[in-house]
């Protein structure tokens, strides 16, 4: 008898002491407690998604999925599965969990193109069919891709985490994941917060840069109103944009593609059921799943170190970047303009593609000048502009390092 109750004392032992050693708060101290530190970033961002109201549609779902890989113990993420930029299929049904499944999506480019699918399909072109100008300001608003390329090559990043760090300079959530995810795949984390980060703060970037380079004169520019768009022109748009996209730039067929299928869906009127599902029920399904994953690559080998810092005051630089650029061409093709022809330099600035918050920004600063002064319209040229730039960007940069 009593050997007998010894040996179940002796297995209830076992049983507790193998219950505490398999529970995440054992593991949570291991490794310096960097999981808490994690853990406390993904608790900050979600404060910052839900509180401040800072990008919270992919803010909040990427801060969940950091709290969630960063949980020890709970084997939802496994960045080894992904290592060196590749899927490791010979172990992934072994060892996969529910979120390195769901983050094939991103890997294999599919989350970002069903995302231009449904921003295609809410966009309307019309602003920047009207003024074929607009396409050089969105242009001009790259600049910062190409300059923060350089700048992050100039540091020792390698050319493809350089181009993955510079593409945060267009204001691109998806195409910053896309390209990202392509080129430089432990970085993913980092930069997908930047740059939503960065999209958010575009109200508080953006003014001071295009108060500095514009006068109070300039400020005040008013624009003639926009010819009315035929709905030849709009349905046109998109396959002579993809046409050419496509034969000059191959890689960067996926997102333009996309985006302009979703448009051509818009505009046609004949697939009304497809378009309100792509801009609805799909849209929000994919940005669950792209959020989610995404913030599930932020561990903390791959987020807590000097790169890290490095990345985000990069992204402001890149950010900065674009902004002045679309101003500085504004004013220099003012220099060539007529008098009752001049653009207003304010609208160069929404050439980066947070769409609809630049183009915004550009109405509140004009207005701040003239409180006559009306230039969403004219901005959201640029701001569509930037959307297509941002993504023949992304192709260039895949064309020379993919």
């Amino acid at each position: 008898m009593w050997n007998l109750l010894s040996s179940s004392s002796n297995f209830v032992l076992e049983s507790l002491e193998t219950f505490v050693d398999s529970t995440g708060i054992a593991l949570l101290f291991d490794g310096m407690g960097w999981s808490v530190v994690m853990i406390g970033v993904a608790f900050l961002l979600l404060y910052l998604a839900i509180k401040k109201n800072f990008e919270p549609l992919l803010l909040l779902t990427i801060a969940f999925g950091m709290l969630l890989s960063n949980l020890p113990g709970a084997n939802m993420y496994h960045a080894e599965l992904f290592a060196g930029g590749h899927v490791h299929w010979d172990v992934f049904v072994d060892k996969a969990g529910l979120l390195d499944y769901l983050y094939l999506g991103v890997k294999l480019g599919i989350y970002p193109c069903l995302i231009f699918l449904g921003v295609g399909a809410m966009t309307d072109f019309g602003p920047l069919i009207a003024n074929p100008k607009s396409f050089l300001l969105g242009a001009a608003a790259q600049l910062g891709i190409f300059a923060t390329f350089i700048g992050a090559y100039a540091l020792g990043f390698t050319p493809a985490e350089s181009a993955s760090i510079g593409i945060i300079g267009g204001a691109d959530g998806p195409t910053s994941i896309y390209l990202t995810a392509i080129l430089a795949p432990d970085l993913l984390g980092p930069i997908a917060v930047a740059a939503y980060s960065y999209m958010a703060l575009v109200p508080v970037i953006q003014p001071p840069i295009m108060r500095l380079l514009t006068t109070e004169k300039e400020r005040k520019i008013k624009m003639s109103q926009l010819r009315p768009v035929s709905k030849t022109e709009k349905i046109l748009f998109p396959l002579i944009i993809t046409v050419i996209i496509a034969l000059l730039l191959p890689s960067a067929t996926p997102l333009v593609g996309c985006l302009m299928l979703g448009n051509l869906m818009k505009e046609c009127g004949v697939v009304d059921r497809l378009s309100k599902t792509v801009q609805n029920e799909l849209m929000n399904i994919v940005v669950i799943f792209l959020g989610i994953t995404v913030g599930a690559t932020a561990t903390a080998e791959a987020f807590l170190n000097a790169r890290t810092l490095f990345i985000l005051l990069l992204g402001v630089i890149a950010f900065s970047f674009g902004t002045a650029g679309g101003v500085l061409l504004a004013k220099f093709m003012n220099l060539f303009a007529k008098e009752g022809k001049k653009i207003n330099p304010l609208i160069g600035s929404a050439g980066v593609s947070a769409v609809p918050m630049a183009a915004r920004v550009s109405q509140t600063e004009g207005q701040k000048a003239d409180p006559s002064n009306f230039l969403l319209m004219h901005a959201m040229g640029p701001n569509v502009a930037g959307v297509v730039g941002s993504a023949v960007a992304a192709g260039i940069l895949l064309s020379f390092l993919g």
